[in-house]
């Protein structure tokens, strides 16, 4: 995902790709912990995704938390 991707989002759209970013984040985790995970260039990916939707978000100053728990 690009920079210029996350900023051109909605603050919605903001808030629902990073709910799926962190979920596969963990499962990218979840993998690599058991195993089963053969490229783990996908956790640094799906580490700095989460880190750029979270900064362009702090940056909005949208409350992530509780837009999550509204949806």
């Amino acid at each position: 995902m690009k920079g210029g991707e996350v900023n051109s989002m909605s603050d919605v759209e903001l808030v629902e790709k990073l709910g799926e970013a962190r979920v596969e984040f963990f499962n990218l985790r979840l993998r690599h912990a058991t195993g089963e995970l053969e490229n783990t260039a996908g956790l640094r990916q799906a580490k700095r995704d989460v880190a750029r939707l979270l900064t362009v978000a702090r940056a909005r100053n949208i409350d992530i938390e509780r837009e999550q728990r509204s949806n």
